[in-house]
């Protein structure tokens, strides 16, 4: 007897939102297969025809919110300045803010800033590098630290309930990365 594929996309759906209640909640080292199960109305033989274990679900999920090198919109450059395009990783994180902002967060994976970071590079790098006469090894540095900086920012920006209007958020970056912290701080105590 075939199961319907609806049924069991559901099914699976249905686990995935129930350890992603548990997860929002606490770390993963703290959620059994039995509460997932539990939640989800299901018993531990259906969640092992999904998942090897609770690690198996939370990477599934990672892996669906990774966008792949093709997913992402194309990146161009329009004129002579080297811009990393924010207003794409702004799209991005807005689109998934209800994983990202608990992956992201205190509680969530460590290596998930990594996953997303290593997922945009080749993207951004190969465009730059064909645009621009730029040390590749020392391009990836700044890459690393720009996207750093970003998905620190952006998490920080969900955590405080986006109290800063997102295209406030993207002239601040831009005017960071353009301009440098120091002088964006010493702009400030002048102005007030």
């Amino acid at each position: 007897m075939k199961k319907q594929p609806e049924v069991t996309a559901q099914t699976k759906q249905n686990l995935i939102d129930a350890f992603w209640s548990l997860y929002c909640e606490k770390r993963i080292e703290k959620i059994t297969v039995k509460e997932i199960t539990q939640k989800a109305g299901y018993n531990r033989g259906t969640f092992y025809e999904y998942f090897t274990d609770v690690y198996d679900v939370l990477e599934q999920i990672e892996e669906a919110l990774i966008p792949a090198v093709h997913e992402l919109p194309p990146i161009s450059i329009p004129n002579q300045n080297m811009e990393i395009p924010l207003d794409m990783f702004m799209a991005l994180y807005e689109q998934n803010s209800k994983y990202y902002s608990v992956l992201l967060g205190d509680n969530g994976d460590p290596a998930f800033a990594s996953k997303l970071k290593n997922s945009t590079k080749p993207v951004i790098k190969q465009v730059f590098l064909e645009k621009h006469n730029v040390d590749p090894i020392e391009f990836d540095f700044i890459l690393e630290f720009v996207l750093s900086a970003m998905i620190g920012v952006m998490s920080y920006w969900f955590s405080q309930n986006k109290i800063l209007p997102a295209k406030d958020l993207i002239s601040l970056m831009y005017d960071l990365m353009e301009n440098g912290v120091k002088k964006r701080v010493q702009s400030n105590i002048t102005n007030s």
